[in-house]
């Protein structure tokens, strides 16, 4: 893209300044988030925030969020959105690790970032967020939002913004699955590319399409597709606070949503709404799924009950995200998470980089505006993420001969079992259409005679209660004699971080701990 977020937003606004962008208590129109934000940006500037620093936002779904996000860009700054289920360490770790200069920060969250900032005394501003009228003369807030926002019924004038797409917009921490985590550096021009083709192949309809945002505002999926796609598309976004089914249900009636992002726990979890509750469904034209492989059969129970289309995509932070999806008018292909977006190549590559032929297995690979500039001040780490200009995912898949992708597995996940490839989604498919269970992962043990052995963990489905041994029965009537898990455990729930994937490093780590592994 040839232009900046704030000059895109500023465009929207002004082609429907009347128009829904936020549904929430109280709804803000085009007009009232472009003038707000221009006074957050003015504020932030005026307290020292200069272009290309460094501003971290810690803040739930809300209107709150959007508002501090687009101000944050309109100053020139950087946004570094904070995951709100780290610890204050982890919270201390980012906040230094960017440079971080000022703090974005609600009321709710206070008790953990006063310990986090404790650790980081590079901070020089905090704005806080739904504080208490008096909540400026604590320690934790230098500043109140509203103290911002207080001229907006003047005219503002708000600092110039970038003018190179290729300057810094946001830094995303990944979770660190190994080891520690780094911050994937995205430029305007590779999110406002990404947005612009997702709002396109969903097709997006101004002043009518209401996208429901429960996934975390912070992550890079909702980010893009949940923030910044409905508003440059002249679109409403309805942000929910909490994964809760009924509250969910509440506000896609409420609002008359027509499109809804999810991942697949989700979906398993809404499943168990009443008939009454899935009626206010109906308004809904297409769902999303992304961030983990969707099983078959809760997509097709989903469907069935909901009547509505769930698409699936793919993408990993470091590509906008979005690198492919499922299009609306078809073909859909279950299973496959679509051909690329616009403007995306994407292609299977062996461990030397080179392309493989459609249907060969090998690490799917991304190039193209969407994909990031490179993780924050690790040119080493950077650089092996990349073969020359293709980004390498880390996801092992294949391409059919029309060009849709469908992913295997992580590289990482891969289990070799007697020298044979086991591949975890392959299982997990299997166990999850058995009816005593809603949700399976299955990940690596090591074994001094096998190499490794898969081994299972489900969750129950209502109030069945799995059995292992029939469960083991059902695998090996549907596996190969390697597939079958060697060990069934039934949890009460899988661990996941806060954008619903499953944590299979937290099962693995279990497993290691109940051998008598000493833990790190």
């Amino acid at each position: 893209m040839s232009e900046v977020l704030p000059t895109l937003l500023r465009a929207s606004a002004a082609r429907q300044p009347e128009a829904p962008a936020i549904l929430a208590a109280p709804v803000w129109t085009y007009r009232a988030l472009d003038r707000a934000s221009d006074c957050v940006a003015a504020g932030l500037a005026s307290r020292g925030v200069a272009p290309g620093d460094r501003v971290a936002l810690y803040c739930p779904n809300g209107a709150d969020f959007v508002l501090a996000y687009l101000g944050i860009l309109k100053a020139g700054a950087v946004v570094v959105p904070v995951n709100l289920l780290l610890n204050p360490a982890a919270i201390a770790f980012i906040l230094a690790d960017g440079g971080v200069t000022a703090l974005c920060l609600h009321a709710d969250l206070a008790t953990p970032a006063a310990a986090a900032m404790a650790a980081a005394p590079g901070l020089r501003l905090r704005v806080g967020i739904g504080f208490a009228a008096d909540a400026a003369a604590t320690d934790l807030v230098d500043v109140q939002i509203e103290t911002l926002l207080a001229p907006a019924s003047t005219a503002i004038e708000p600092p110039a913004a970038p003018g190179d797409p290729g300057a810094d917009a946001v830094i995303l921490y990944t979770s660190g699955t190994t080891g520690r985590p780094k911050g994937a550096v995205l430029t305007h021009a590779n999110l406002a590319s990404n947005a612009v083709a997702v709002a396109r192949v969903l097709g997006f309809r101004p002043g009518q399409e209401r996208v429901l945002v429960v996934l975390p505002m912070f992550h890079a999926f909702a980010g893009t597709v949940g923030i910044l796609a409905p508003l440059l598309a002249g679109a409403a976004l309805i942000p929910v606070g909490r994964f809760d089914p009924a509250l969910i249900s509440q506000a896609v009636a409420n609002h008359q949503a027509t499109i809804f992002l999810g991942v697949p726990s989700l979906y398993t979890v809404l499943l168990r709404l009443s008939d009454a509750q899935v009626q206010g469904w109906r308004t809904v034209r297409l769902c999303i799924s992304g961030g983990a492989a969707l099983p078959a059969a809760v997509m097709s129970a989903f469907e069935q009950r909901f009547g509505v289309p769930i698409l699936e995509g793919d993408g990993p932070t470091e590509c906008g995200p979005v690198t492919c999806v499922n299009p609306p008018a078809g073909p859909r292909k279950p299973g496959s998470v679509g051909p690329a977006l616009p403007g995306v190549e994407m292609r299977i590559a062996a461990p030397d980089g080179s392309p493989l032929a459609d249907g060969e297995h090998g690490e799917v690979c991304v190039r193209g505006p969407s994909v990031m500039r490179g993780y924050w001040n690790l040119p080493t780490e950077t650089a092996a993420a990349f073969h020359g200009d293709w980004f390498r995912t880390g996801d092992l898949g294949w391409r059919d001969a029309d060009g849709w992708f469908y992913l295997v597995d992580r590289i990482k996940d891969l289990i070799i079992s007697n020298g044979m490839n086991v591949y975890p989604r392959i299982i997990e498919e299997v166990l999850v259409q058995h009816p005593a269970v809603a949700e399976a992962a299955v990940v690596g043990e090591a074994h001094r005679v096998h190499g490794e052995i898969p081994i299972a963990y489900v969750t129950a489905a209502g109030a069945a209660t799995p059995d292992p041994a029939a469960l083991r029965a059902w695998c090996r009537e549907r596996l190969g004699r390697h597939e079958v898990p060697r060990r069934i455990e039934v949890l009460a729930a899988l661990p996941r971080n806060a954008a619903g994937k499953v944590l299979k490093r937290e099962l693995r780590r279990g497993g290691e701990v109940e051998r008598g592994v000493p833990g790190p």
